[in-house]
């Protein structure tokens, strides 16, 4: 059977062109790699604008009635430049009409294009580019990457038409990060996914074409065991399952996009994190939950967030009275308010909540509480953090918890919360703000 790679390369990757000529070595370099997702161009340096900041600023502009020509200027003397150093080195550049692409695009965003269509066009531009250096065919996700009515994906359909489109090319570039929407009489409109959104492309090409392997290249070589930020040259993580990576992310240790990894879980394709720049570094290869090769009682990483609030609710006999936990949660529901975790007692349970999300409801929702649920007492704690530790080689190990909370109470940080899920591959410690990198580096050090 033929082995196929999905290669996504992220804004960074192609940021200009010098990291196009990367992307094209890097391509050449393995033919297997036969179908290729770019992003829009990224930052350049620090001082830089990401191409797609730009375009949802010329977008804004539009609707502000503000002329937006010195913005699009920006966008095109970016393109313009690319392609006119490419056009030295590869002779295929020479053809590349890209004025004639910029003026359609700027037409359609004077005339009152769409803010999904304005947004998107950084990624058809780095398609067009990219197809035409590299010599493979261009092909316009819009023609097969379909949201419903509701502006969410159609998976089944998009599987369908993604599958029946690619099999028959044999090499080809799809931009990242949109598809279409239909609306009315099928009429089809420009519809992205969330920032970031170019991971989802790439894992469902990755399916459509049953790859063996999707490869998201970006400028980081793979995961770290935790924030270089707060540990020092902290290891990097060469393979991590799935539930392993679901857990990171969403602890806030995100490389790629989270919806990007449901498509290629379900069809059991390998996900490897790759870094541009440094093409030789192995990266992450994230795999199947049963082909994990972490060794028994190891962790896979460490992340956490900060400001979160947690209630406290004390009531004796909690556990016997019928619809207690429903009621919380029947609370948090009317005031809009989503919980983070919920770890309870026999007597106790405590609801953790982002800052972000309890605002200024705080009071009334305390005071639905006690008339609602009249418990014994209540303890609102602020200023809070959660720490993870995950891995799948915890399961069932003996004494990794207690390596945790040792580590914690050697470097002074009170623990003032803990959860551990039922799948027993992560631990989550409560702990206040001020000691959350502390907590972070006492867990890495004494596991490394």
């Amino acid at each position: 059977m033929e082995n196929i790679i999905v290669a996504k390369f992220g804004g960074s990757s192609l940021a200009d062109a010098h990291q196009f000529e990367k992307v094209k070595n890097i391509v050449e370099n393995n033919p297997e790699r036969k179908y290729i997702v770019p992003s829009a161009p990224g930052k350049r340096h620090g001082k830089d604008y990401k191409i797609t900041d730009l375009l949802y600023l010329c977008n804004t502009h539009i609707q502000q009635g503000i002329p937006f020509d010195d913005v699009f200027n920006i966008i095109s003397e970016r393109y313009k430049e690319i392609v006119q150093e490419l056009s030295r080195r590869c002779d295929r550049m020479q053809d590349l009409d890209i004025e004639h692409y910029l003026t359609t695009i700027k037409n359609a965003i004077s005339e009152g294009a769409s803010s999904d269509y304005t947004a998107s066009r950084g990624e058809y531009l780095n398609g067009v580019i990219l197809s035409t250096l590299l010599g493979y065919e261009f092909i316009d996700p819009a023609d097969m990457i379909l949201f419903d009515e509701h502006g969410c994906l159609d998976s089944e359909a998009t599987q369908k038409s993604a599958q029946e489109r690619l099999s028959k090319v044999e090499k080809a570039v799809i931009p990242g990060f949109y598809g279409s929407q239909c609306e009315g009489q099928c009429e089809k409109h420009i519809k992205t996914f969330s920032r970031g959104g170019s991971d989802i492309t790439g894992a469902i090409v990755a399916r459509a074409v049953n790859a063996s392997l999707y490869e998201n290249w970006t400028d980081v070589s793979g995961f770290l065991m935790a924030d270089p930020r707060i540990v020092t040259s902290p290891r990097p993580i060469k393979t991590i399952t799935y539930r392993e990576l679901r857990e990171l992310s969403y602890m806030g240790a995100t490389v790629l996009h989270d919806e990007s990894v449901f498509p290629v879980r379900e069809a059991g394709i390998p996900i490897n994190i790759k870094n541009t720049n440094l093409p030789q570094d192995p990266g992450t290869l994230i795999v199947s939950d049963d082909k994990s090769t972490n060794t028994f009682g190891t962790i896979t990483g460490i992340a956490g967030k900060k400001d979160f609030t947690v209630i406290t609710i004390e009531k004796n006999l909690m556990n016997n009275e019928l619809g207690f936990c429903r009621k919380l949660l029947s609370i948090l529901e009317t005031n809009g308010v989503v919980f983070e975790s919920m770890p309870a007692g026999i007597d106790s349970v405590s609801l953790v909540i982002a800052d972000s999300q309890i605002k200024n409801k705080l009071e009334d929702i305390i005071h639905e509480i006690k008339r609602q649920c009249n418990p014994d007492s209540i303890e609102v704690l602020p200023n809070m953090a959660l720490v993870a530790t995950v891995g799948q080689g915890m399961s069932q190990s003996k004494g990794i918890a207690a390596k945790v909370f040792d580590a914690l109470g050697q470097n002074n940080v009170n623990i003032r919360m803990i959860n551990q899920g039922s799948s027993e591959i992560n631990i989550i410690v409560g702990v206040e703000n001020n000691d959350f990198e502390k907590a972070i580096r006492s867990i890495y050090e004494v596991f490394m």
